[in-house]
């Protein structure tokens, strides 16, 4: 094969660095200046002092390392040697923060990696998990005592709070009166992905079970256990629900496992989705879901849209379309980005673009000068870059190989 035979794309490894670069930049910093550490504010501009002392919000410091992880995978390259840094050879690797970064939600988190929410610990698990099988792929001992010993005490939470009351599931906080998708899909994953395919089947039949709609072929909320023994069915649907249900198929397989995920995907496609304008052509989007813990929603659905993507068990026509939904809101906030001044107050603290919190509007009209940014819209915009970025990778090497 010649090099002109190989097809081609936008360059999503450089754009994933540029809102790898942006994120890092902008929200990280050390925590209480301790070296060793890293953590992302909150929100931008904002002191650090007075970052600290808004809510803690766990589980976005938890899509944070998986945002890094996604990048190391690209710095570490196809064939296990170190390449160049996102950041240039004078700031840490992509892989480094990201362990900095575990250690900082653990000192953030009164140390301990244990909280109220079974969800937020999932997916914390799910991304130190990520984060010890890249270090082990890259040949360092760093942190990785550290990563075992996380991952032992999230898996304890796990076990306890996956009972057979209402029949099985997971319960979503330590209160135990609500077993939903959000934290049952998670930890189904987890399970699958470290042997425990018997626990991760169980949890995915309890959702097809109890909390699948037929009819739209999506995952609802939630079963809550109110006073008196009702059981009220939460009917919502969210967009990042269905990410981690699809994972856990994809990573258990077997032949109804992926009819379920082909299945998915086209819901997926037929409900979750709104037109935007792309240069030159009318394109179908993920929806986003606003700021806030939303702003993270979409981003995760993607995350696991290009495992389907990448995935030869399913049908050619699923995985064009995992692909395509993928690419196409990747492109819509690469488009939309708000390139930020030299003047501009978030430039001053490191940043270099915007990400708009929904990919069929610009950032100039949902990010404006002098506006908020919440670091959860702008992970949100990184993790559907990573995604592309994955897709074309597997793309490249699977066209270098044929």
């Amino acid at each position: 094969m010649t090099p002109a035979d190989i097809p081609t794309s936008p360059n999503w490894s450089f754009r994933a660095d540029e809102a790898a670069r942006s994120v890092t930049r902008l929200f990280g910093q050390r925590l209480f200046f301790l070296p060793g550490t890293h953590i992302a504010a909150i929100v931008r501009p904002s002191g650090r002092l007075k970052n600290l002392a808004r809510p803690w919000h766990y589980w976005w410091q938890a899509h944070y390392v998986d945002c890094l992880v996604d990048t190391g995978r690209r710095e570490l390259g196809t064939d296990g040697r170190p390449g160049g840094r996102f950041d240039g050879g004078d700031r840490p690797s992509a892989g480094r923060l990201a362990s900095r970064l575990v250690t900082g939600i653990r000192l953030r988190n009164f140390l301990t990696v244990v909280n109220n929410y079974y969800d937020d610990m999932a997916w914390l698990a799910l991304s130190t998990l990520r984060l010890e099988n890249l270090a082990r792929d890259s040949r360092r001992k760093a942190g990785r005592r550290r990563n075992a010993r996380v991952l032992k005490s999230l898996t304890l939470q796990f076990d306890s709070a996956s009972t057979d009351d209402l029949g099985g599931g997971t319960f979503w906080s330590k209160k135990r009166d609500f077993k939903n998708t959000p934290a049952t899909a998670p930890v189904a994953l987890y399970y699958a992905r470290t042997g425990q395919a018997a626990r991760a089947q169980a949890l995915l039949d309890w959702l097809d079970a109890r909390l699948f709609d037929p009819e739209q072929g999506l995952y609802r909320d939630g079963l809550r256990m109110a006073p008196g023994g009702e059981v009220v069915l939460e009917s919502a649907i969210y967009t990042y629900n269905q990410g981690p249900v699809l994972g856990a198929l994809l990573e258990l397989g077997g032949e109804a496992n992926l009819a379920r995920a082909a299945t998915l995907v086209a819901s997926v496609a037929r409900s979750l989705t709104l037109p935007a304008p792309l240069t030159g052509r009318s394109s179908t989007v993920l929806r986003c879901e606003g700021t806030g813990d939303g702003g993270l929603f979409t981003g995760i659905l993607a995350r696991y849209l290009a495992l389907a993507a990448a995935d030869g068990r399913l049908p050619a026509a699923t995985r064009a379309t995992a692909a395509a939904l993928v690419n196409d809101t990747a492109e819509a906030f690469w488009e939309g980005r708000r390139v930020l001044p030299a003047g501009d107050p978030l430039a001053r603290k490191g940043g270099r673009v915007l990400f708009s919190i929904r990919p069929e509007l610009p950032a100039r009209d949902t990010c404006p000068a002098g506006a908020a940014v919440e670091l959860s819209t702008q992970l949100q915009a990184w993790m559907v870059l990573e995604a592309a970025a994955s897709i074309a990778a597997k793309e490249l090497s699977h066209a270098i190989v044929s």
